[in-house]
């Protein structure tokens, strides 16, 4: 269905979604929060966040069906389907509150007051995943914890 330089070409692409290589997230995360925030002008946040769900929709349609990874998500667990019902609402939560924030405030407030949910998962992750993270880890953590302090004390 697709020729060698296709798969090529997702396979490069396959390379920088892998955690040690973050810079795909990196480069997408910061042209996100200068994008939302202009993309906020004159417009309602609620509504903003309903037209970005709908393109997310169609791009993940498209990576789920070129990749042949489509199955029928009726056919999905009913466990599997309540945590990602949950994780749904949960990451719908976020959004909403994350692009209200960002109509009001400075992205450069906000964005890192957002990234601070790092150190929630990895609380969390241990407290209930009983992850052990590195000290390599926790050091990284504690980095991004003290990074979102210094940036929300008042000056």
């Amino acid at each position: 269905r697709f020729d060698a330089e296709t798969a090529e070409r997702y396979l490069v692409w396959r390379q920088y979604q892998d955690p040690e290589r973050p810079v795909m997230l990196l480069l997408g995360g910061a042209a996100g929060v200068g994008k939302t925030k202009i993309g906020l002008e004159g417009v309602n946040s609620d509504l903003a966040t309903l037209v970005r769900t709908f393109v997310i929709v169609g791009v993940l349609s498209g990576f789920v069906y070129f990749t042949g990874v489509w199955t029928n998500p009726l056919a999905l667990p009913a466990k599997t389907w309540i945590f990602l019902v949950l994780s749904g609402l949960a990451t719908g939560a976020s959004w909403v509150c994350y692009f209200r924030a960002l109509k009001i405030g400075d992205a450069s407030k906000v964005a890192p007051v957002d990234k601070f949910s790092l150190v929630l998962v990895a609380v969390f992750a241990v407290l209930f995943l009983h992850v052990r993270p590195s000290l390599r880890d926790w050091t990284g953590i504690l980095l991004v914890a003290v990074g979102v302090l210094v940036l929300a004390l008042k000056r």
